[in-house]
């Protein structure tokens, strides 16, 4: 676990910028509004803006808190704890001038979802859509829909708004989301609201505080070179240059156009438009600042997160993950000022399939990065090597991926008896040429999911040279060992982009992580 940073290096006031009368009108965050879901069982922070010292009144289901507006006209209220509600109530805010209604507000439970694509990756465009979204009236569960930005400073509001899934609404959810929440709602049988704040193609670095981000070697690599980068951007500079590649494109096409069609081939593509660095997607803290400082403080029971393959793409890239990575989840539990509870899904089985061992390929390296990074309390991980694709980045298979998240809230933080995935790697003996390796999570026991020898294990010597190994199954271990080493120095599973034939499961099917006992 991380050291705590210190809070004065990452809590620093948030300006806001409700409205243009901000510090005159009676103003809230846009999540604050109709068909919200409130975290039971916890206070629920709700804050905004009014008149300097103004007394602001915050009442929900029979009970009512004062606070007052500071200096700026600042305010946060805290309200509850309430029990998990299906039955809509109206919460208002008064500032004894105006007085704001949000309606149909439930109490459950709330999570946040965010990552990169495959978090994004809506559930139209998931396998199984056409089912999933006929079935998705579902008034308990709701999405706030956070529109894409970023920021230079960390904000205090986004766009968005909270939507109550139905099958009109809901082919917009992000898939996993949706079959995450969905889940917990029908073995809960409470609310289930998800605030949903993700980005494709980004990496972990841009969802990062700038101040998190300074703390580390690794941050500080990405801060020096995104700071260059803002240094030398010349915006009149860049718009002449981009003037200039839009009437080369521009005579390029005319001269496309002129020649037949069947010999044109592909046109010109259009030269895009200057970016700022600055705010530039991607970039360190600016989808930070947009898009996940504005909900710091918003009563929440966790997050759940589908990220890293903009990380996988060098192995000292995939090996800096591992610090990038915790300090996140360190960064956002202490501005939220809550050890929430933090899942993942390790990346899925990619590109073509590896079929010889000794590869050092960074995605197996972040997946392993990944796997690590379970050392940090309260957080869980998803593995689904087994439901990838050789030519898409993109699974279709958003289901499974949403319910292996649940299965570790579910057993975790609501006390169900499930197994909270597969086998995961916990230790190594070598004895002789033998290496037995331990697992938990084995549920009823460690198999190979199609019935044959164990694959994908592999095994080296003081060599360093790298071995397929010989695998067998000894009650909640694997004993490894093979020909060619006769003093084995370390074993690895799974070690690929693509680990075809990989076949370690659980009793309940569900597949081990990639590991290395390096």
């Amino acid at each position: 676990m991380l050291r705590h940073m210190k809070p004065t290096s990452l809590l620093l006031p948030v300006v806001f910028c409700l409205s243009p009368h901000a510090f005159a009108d009676l103003a809230l965050p846009r999540f604050f509004s109709d068909h919200m879901v409130l975290q039971r069982d916890k206070p629920a922070a709700v804050w905004g803006t009014a008149d300097a010292g103004a007394t602001v009144t915050v009442t929900f289901k029979g009970k009512a808190v004062k606070t007052k507006a500071d200096g700026k006209g600042a305010w946060k209220a805290r309200i509850g704890p309430f029990p998990a509600s299906t039955e809509g109530a109206a919460l208002t805010i008064s500032d004894g001038q105006d007085t704001k209604s949000l309606n149909d507000v439930l109490v459950g439970e709330v999570w946040f979802a965010s990552g990169q694509s495959n978090m994004q990756w809506n559930l139209a465009q998931s396998g199984g859509a056409k089912e999933s979204i006929a079935a998705a009236s579902q008034p308990g569960i709701r999405f706030f829909m956070t529109k894409l930005a970023t920021a230079t400073e960390p904000q205090a509001d986004t766009e968005g708004a909270w939507v109550v899934s139905s099958p009109q609404s809901a082919g917009r959810f992000s898939g996993v989301g949706y079959h995450f929440a969905l889940k917990l709602h029908q073995e809960l049988g409470v609310p289930v609201g998800v605030i949903q704040s993700a980005w494709g193609g980004k990496p972990v670095e841009t969802f990062t505080s700038r101040e998190a981000l300074a703390s580390v070697p690794e941050g500080m690599a990405r801060l020096a070179s995104f700071d260059k980068a803002v240094a030398a951007f010349d915006p009149a500079a860049a718009k002449t240059r981009h003037e200039a590649a839009i009437t080369k494109w521009k005579r390029q096409m005319e001269e496309w156009k002129s020649k037949p069609k069947e010999t044109r081939g592909k046109a010109p593509a259009q030269p895009k438009a200057p970016e700022n660095p600055s705010t530039a997607p991607g970039n360190p803290a600016t989808i930070y600042n947009a898009m996940i400082a504005p909900f710091v403080g918003y009563a929440m029971r966790g997050a759940i997160w589908y990220q890293g393959e903009s990380n996988a793409k060098s192995p000292q890239s995939s090996l800096a993950y591992g610090k990038l990575f915790p300090l996140m989840i360190h960064d956002w539990r202490v501005r939220w000022h809550d050890d929430f509870r933090f899942l993942w899904v390790q990346l899925a089985n990619f590109r073509k399939p590896v079929e010889q061992p000794g590869t050092n390929d960074p995605w197996a390296i972040l997946q392993d990065q990944q796997r690590r990074s379970l050392a940090i309390e309260r957080t869980g991980m998803a593995v689904i090597n087994d439901i990838g694709t050789e030519n898409n980045i993109h699974p279709p298979n958003k289901k499974d991926v949403g319910q292996r998240l649940a299965r570790w809230a579910l057993a975790d933080d609501y006390g169900k008896d499930v197994v909270k995935c597969g086998p995961l790697f916990k230790g190594s003996k070598i004895d002789g040429t033998k290496v037995t390796l331990a697992f938990e999570h084995t549920g009823k026991g460690l198999k190979s999911a199609d019935g044959g020898p164990l694959k994908r294990f592999e095994i080296r010597g003081e060599d360093g040279t790298w071995h397929w190994a010989d695998a067998t199954i000894s009650a909640e271990s694997v004993v490894v060992s093979s020909p060619k080493v006769a003093k084995p120095a370390a074993v690895r599973y799974a070690w690929a982009a693509n680990p075809t034939g990989a076949n370690l499961v659980n009793s309940e099917g569900l597949p081990a992580s990639v590991f290395t006992t390096e």
